[in-house]
């Protein structure tokens, strides 16, 4: 790009960024400190506002940048993304909106400990809930980092570092100002701008063809490196056997992943009743639904128009591919009409990094504090009258009338130290990512954002799903099941070529590889549910029943819901 289009995508990028910093700030100067108005908005969003919010959480660079990039490069096998990412959708409705809403209060492991030792298993939820959420947030980075250096003219560590610094920077910005309310209402601005941009660059793909589908398909195949082949499956998971089981391992991990993000559960918190978050889901899958159908037409697009090896030079994973097809569609480098559309698509993308990395960011930071910190921390309970103490009534039993007013009366002061711990670890948590983000500058978003997806499914699911539905499960279970799937997926993917041991891996130069998958799902996420199984087999103190049938009722009816 040259100093005039550059001036243009930046004035677009700048005004987004302000647009969001002022409700930021409005939002801030509104709220009461509460931990229920940091974590969940205060509860006040309709379900059409928090089915855009999900959909503007959902909707990441992976979705825009990296699976068209991947379409782009490998034709067929990269829809495997598309679909997975809309496939999962179905098991977050059918089993987990409702439950978690009802059963939960801020976290997931809100609905894991509902029933258990809550200390263990607050620790251990709270644990995965952060490496799930920095992988997520480094796939993000590292999107914004391909963006920017497109943007500035070239691929330079100079500017992707500086973008992924700055990216990290705002991040923190909005979660320790605004919280959960800011972040919804910039995923909704988001939301909007991205369905916007992808409807107008697929309307324009479909119109250089006249809207015949097929001429769109073999002008890709022979603008690709494959030829007829670009077309069927095989291209990036074929040949091999590893290959082949890589495949089945990133279905696995797609369609699984989702009911176990942190940033997605908690948005079923920001809804006053179980039925508004069922409904949020299906607005949600609609806008979802419709977006992933598109990004089909634009990887396509993009091969056909700017050519497989054109994104390849521009960016080796694929990452600038929406970016060069707008340039294209608006006339070339050097038009106006290209200038225009390919800053409004890069800004549009830029927020969609920001929006989504705030989402993530405060879904860990709540993790942090309300998991973390709260369990090791005691509860300060307010000092209790000398005669209401020595009242033989409250003294006759375990559960007093005493007992549940110093129970709620308690944590008044508890949930704003908890909120201070949230914002300082937005903070420690930017850290964590940026730092990772720069060793994975030349990584796919898509394939990032699959690794995450593997660790969600591995380590979350399991115990999310048997607290809900298995009678037995004990809090060893619960435990055993999170550490069986977090530690297996993060060791293999350690192991795997995408750390070393190939030239596209984070450490080119050496090689300690011996898992030979790209992706651990297929491995790790039945160790998740295997483990969760011997945990409860071999845990010494039985499931308590009556907790069991409280939650059950509680789950079903939502009687008792916060």
């Amino acid at each position: 790009m040259r100093g005039d289009h550059q001036t243009l995508a930046l004035v677009l990028f700048s005004a987004f960024i302000v647009v969001t910093l002022a409700i930021t700030t409005w939002v801030s100067r509104n709220r009461h400190g509460s931990a229920e108005e940091f974590y969940a908005g205060g509860r006040l969003f309709s379900p059409m506002e928090n089915g855009f919010a999900i959909a503007g959480d959902y909707m990441s660079a992976a979705s825009f940048l990296g699976i068209s990039g991947v379409i782009a490069l490998f034709g067929y096998d990269g829809m495997l993304y598309s679909v997975g990412f809309l496939v999962a959708w179905l098991v977050v409705l059918l089993l987990v909106a409702e439950l978690v809403r009802n059963v939960g209060r801020f976290t997931l492991a809100d609905v894991v400990a509902a029933r258990m030792r809550e200390r263990p298993v607050r620790i251990a939820s709270g644990t995965a809930s952060v490496t799930v959420s920095v992988l997520y947030l480094v796939a993000q980075m590292v999107g914004a980092g391909s963006l920017v250096a497109l943007l500035l003219g070239g691929s330079g560590p100079a500017a992707r570092t500086l973008t992924v610094i700055g990216v990290g920077a705002l991040m923190v910005v909005y979660v320790t100002l605004g919280g959960m309310r800011a972040t919804t209402w910039i995923q909704i601005v988001k939301a909007v701008l991205l369905m916007a941009g992808a409807v107008a660059l697929t309307v324009l793909v479909l119109l250089r063809f006249h809207g015949n589908v097929n001429d769109l398909l073999v002008r890709a195949a022979a603008h690709s490196d494959y030829g007829k082949d670009f077309l069927g499956p095989g291209r990036a998971y074929g040949g091999s056997w590893s290959a082949r089981l890589d495949f089945i391992s990133l279905g696995l991990a797609l369609v699984l992943g989702t009911a176990g993000l942190p940033h997605i559960l908690s948005r079923f918190y920001t809804v006053p009743t179980a039925r508004a978050a069922r409904r949020s889901v299906v607005w949600s899958i609609g806008l979802i639904g419709s977006f992933y159908l598109m990004t089909i037409v634009l990887g396509f697009g993009a091969a056909a128009l700017v050519g497989s090896d054109a994104v390849r030079t521009s960016n080796a994973a694929g990452n600038t591919a929406v970016p060069l097809l707008a340039l294209n569609l608006g006339g070339g480098a050097g038009s106006t009409g290209g200038t225009v559309l390919f800053a409004v698509v890069a800004a549009v993308a830029f927020a969609t990094i920001l929006a989504v990395v705030a989402g993530v960011t405060l879904a860990s930071s709540a993790s942090v504090a309300h998991d973390l910190y709260a369990s090791r921390r005691p509860r300060t309970k307010p000092r209790v009258p000398r005669q209401r103490r020595l009242r033989p009534s409250a003294a006759a039993d375990g559960h007093s009338r005493a007992e549940p007013e110093e129970a709620e009366a308690g944590p008044r002061r508890e949930p704003r130290s908890e909120v201070s711990v949230a914002r300082y670890s937005a903070a420690g948590i930017g850290a964590v990512a940026i730092a990772l983000s720069l060793l994975a500058q030349d990584l796919n978003v898509a394939f990032l954002v699959g690794l995450a997806f593997a660790v969600s499914a591995s380590a979350n699911l399991p115990a999310l799903l048997y607290s809900l539905f298995w009678r037995s499960f004990t809090t060893r279970g619960a435990v055993w099941s999170v550490y069986g799937g977090l530690v297996p997926a993060v060791l293999l993917v350690v192991l795997s070529p995408v750390v070393s041991g190939s030239p596209d891996a984070m450490f080119p130069g050496v090689d300690f590889q011996v898992f030979p998958l790209e992706n651990p799902g297929l491995v790790s996420i039945p160790c998740g549910f295997l483990a969760g199984w011997l945990g409860t087999r071999f845990s010494r103190e039985p499931a308590d029943p009556v907790a069991y049938a409280e939650t059950e009722v509680r789950s079903l009816t939502g009687a008792g819901a916060v």
